[in-house]
């Protein structure tokens, strides 16, 4: 389960301010709103290959959390087990012009030999079927207990997810109309809403025609891993679904205001990861990460309301 662009991209130069605890055993990032606001709700961010350490996960958890006023967990889903950042420079070095030939025919093959070292074992450990039921089994235990401090006012509190690459997959999973996605105590979904950025590795139209949790996605045309006639058909199927809503159900209402349960933007020139691997440096690559960041939030706020 790994593609090359998934393990590519840049390293964030800012450095993340929240802290970290276990929660209901798991090692878990914690990103907090600006001092005296009260959580709007809490946010599940399930990372992309590298893991709840990665800068960038972390950094952008940091973000969600100061702009739109949310408690943000990232949890280790990956048991201490996700892809070395080693991978994210051997990855470029692959995938970039060769300076000599003498790179070409001796340092390329091993930087690749080199990534499959690190890409193998991340691949046996973190499948999603070998994860996934601790997701589930952390959301489980989200639900039965006492909201969290931060949010002890608000009994009801909603949950929403944001996942990437590895987690987009993840993401997908818990959208399923699946009995396993249901709270064990009342049934309803385990997540109140969904946004999920260069999904890898989806069943189309399987899992995309089982989503049943309100769903945002966002994906580039230049993605090697959801290529473009792939995002293109995901994209038709979520807008049917939407007006299969709206002629059944009549849609869903926000102050007399029908709102859409999915939507999906497919971005131009944007590439695998863009949304989380950003180089610092290239201010094209840093507008469509806050694209994708800014339709989160909007997201959020859509459907995770007040606190």
């Amino acid at each position: 389960m790994s593609c090359p662009s998934c393990f590519s991209g840049g390293i964030t130069t800012n450095h993340p301010t929240g802290t970290e605890s276990t929660i209901h055993g798991i090692p878990t990032y914690i990103a907090s709103p600006p001092a005296g606001t009260t959580p709007k709700a809490l946010i599940i961010l399930i990372t992309d290959a590298f893991g709840w350490k990665f800068a960038n996960n972390r950094v952008l958890a940091d973000h969600y959390a100061q702009r739109g006023s949310y408690l943000v967990y990232v949890p280790d889903f990956m048991n201490g087990k996700a892809m070395h950042t080693d991978a994210i420079q051997l990855m470029d070095n692959l995938t970039s012009p060769a300076p000599s030939w003498f790179s070409a025919i001796v340092y390329k093959p091993i930087w690749a030999i080199r990534v499959l070292r690190l890409a193998i074992p991340w691949k046996s450990a973190c499948a999603p079927e070998k994860t996934h039921p601790g997701i589930l089994s952390f959301l489980q235990s989200i639900r039965s207990s006492p909201p969290p401090a931060a949010l002890s006012q608000n009994q009801n509190f909603k949950i929403g997810i944001a996942g990437f690459c590895w987690g987009g997959k993840h993401a997908f999973m818990l959208a399923q109309n699946s009995s396993k996605n249901k709270n064990d105590s009342d049934k309803k979904d385990l997540v109140d809403c969904i946004f999920t950025a260069h999904p890898s590795y989806i069943s189309i139209p399987d899992e995309v025609e089982g989503v049943d949790v309100p769903m945002s996605v966002i994906v580039g045309d230049a993605d090697m891993a959801l290529k473009k006639p792939q995002a293109e058909e995901m994209q038709r199927l979520l807008l049917q679904k939407n007006e299969k809503n709206a002629a059944v159900e009549g849609g869903e209402q926000d102050g007399g205001v029908k709102k859409d349960k999915y939507e999906m933007v497919i971005l131009e020139g944007a590439k695998h990861g863009f949304a989380i691997r950003t180089h610092p440096d290239d201010e094209r690559e840093m507008e469509m990460a806050m694209r994708a960041e800014d339709q989160a939030l909007s997201w959020f706020g859509k459907w995770l309301g007040e606190a």
